[in-house]
């Protein structure tokens, strides 16, 4: 119940961004749904992967580099979900800040752990 919750949060969320921020499209509800499932599964997969591989840039950086990681993903988002579309590499950094932090915003609030 706690993951259905999340997810239709971050569907709602998805929503909200993409109506205020330039360069973002979502077609439909269902549609922030399959970004929020799909954006799930590549955090779960796809992201220890990626800072495992870039580990030393991302100590260098101090840390900095995960938020290209994170743009990233939502690039790979964009490119497997129809109906989400994002313009620019940095459109997709900006739209992963503001969903990560709006998310650490609502799930504070709500009482959730992110």
């Amino acid at each position: 119940m706690k993951l259905l919750l999340r997810i239709f949060i971050t569907a709602i969320l998805v929503l909200i961004i993409a109506r205020f921020m330039k360069g973002v499209v979502v077609d439909k509800f269902i549609t922030a749904v399959t970004v929020a499932l799909v954006l799930g599964l590549l955090n779960f997969f796809v992201k220890p992967i990626l800072v495992l591989f870039t580990l030393p840039i991302t100590f260098i950086t101090l840390g900095l580099f995960m938020l290209v990681i994170n743009a990233i993903l939502i690039l790979l988002c964009d490119h497997y979900v129809d109906g989400f579309e994002i313009n620019s590499f940095w459109t997709a950094m900006l739209f992963s800040v503001i969903l990560s932090l709006s998310q650490s915003l609502v799930y504070k609030i709500t009482g959730g752990t992110k």
